[in-house]
Formats: structure tokens, sequence, C-alpha cells
């Protein structure tokens, strides 16, 4: 583990692009902001696929990262390299997030639905905007809750 702070993160030495992962969190933070303003079922149900494709290393399939290839390629971003664990279990985290929206939804929970969209937007945007990973400090928190638990 990388500790900073009292903030550790977990690592896997496989490394991915920062810059399309970053576009990718741009795409789900447009994709909440779509569902506060039209909630509806489908959109839950995509983002909790494409985490759980990301969550799984399975990205290559999430078309979310396939859209982000593809922005970072037209845009000439190039390649800012990152390890890959704190992302999948952020992805992991979106998953956890995405399926509680889809049943809140689903089950016309009041407010409830508007808090989880809320809270996938602002980690999202944190990622996207300022390269802040949510996921890290959840992990932190998680690691000292459950200490004896391999959480990657």
């Amino acid at each position: 583990m990388i500790k900073s702070n009292d903030i550790s993160c977990p690592v896997s030495f496989i490394m991915v692009n920062e810059n399309r992962v970053r576009i990718t969190a741009i795409f789900v933070f447009f994709a909440s902001l779509s569902y506060l303003l039209a909630p509806g079922w489908i959109i839950p149900a995509v983002l909790a696929i494409d985490f759980f494709l990301r969550g799984a290393g399975k990205g290559k399939y999430s078309l979310l990262n396939l859209l982000s290839g593809w922005t970072v390629r037209l845009l000439a971003l190039g390649n800012k390299p990152i390890d890959q664990a704190p992302k999948r279990f952020a992805a992991r985290i979106g998953l956890a997030l995405s399926c509680a929206l889809f049943v809140a939804d689903v089950c016309q929970l009041p407010k409830t639905p508007f808090v989880i969209a809320s809270v996938i937007a602002l980690f999202s945007f944190l990622e996207s905007a300022l390269g802040f990973c949510a996921g890290c400090h959840v992990y932190s928190l998680m690691k000292k809750i459950f200490p004896a638990t391999d959480l990657k």
C-alpha cells in the first residue's frame, strides 16, 4: 500500500492511462447529471454494467472506457501512467452506488435516488476535474474498519 497523510490506496503495479480514466469520470459525471435532470432506471442500469466491467478488469468491453479511449486519441492527450488498482476499487464503489441508485429508483424511494446520484456526480467530478480519488479515502476508511480484509 502507498501511504500518504494516513490515506492509502491499493496497488497492483499495472499501469493505466490517467487521461483515459479522467475522461471516463467526466462521462460518469454527465450521466449522473442526466439522471438528476431526468430520473429513470436506464442510466443507473447502464452505469452499473459499465462499473461492473471496469471493476472486474474487463474494461475493454466498457462503453465509457471505449468512448474515453476514442476521446483521448481524438484529442491527442497522450499517456499519463497511473496504477490501476485504485481505479478498479473506485469502479467497484461506483458499481455499489449505481446498483443502490437503480434499486432506489425502481422502488421510488423519496430523495434517496437524488442523494445517491449526487454522490456519484461528486465523486466523478472530483476525479475528472481535480484528479482526486475519493476511492482512496473510502479504501483507507474500510482498511481501518476491516483491517484483516484484502479489499483489492
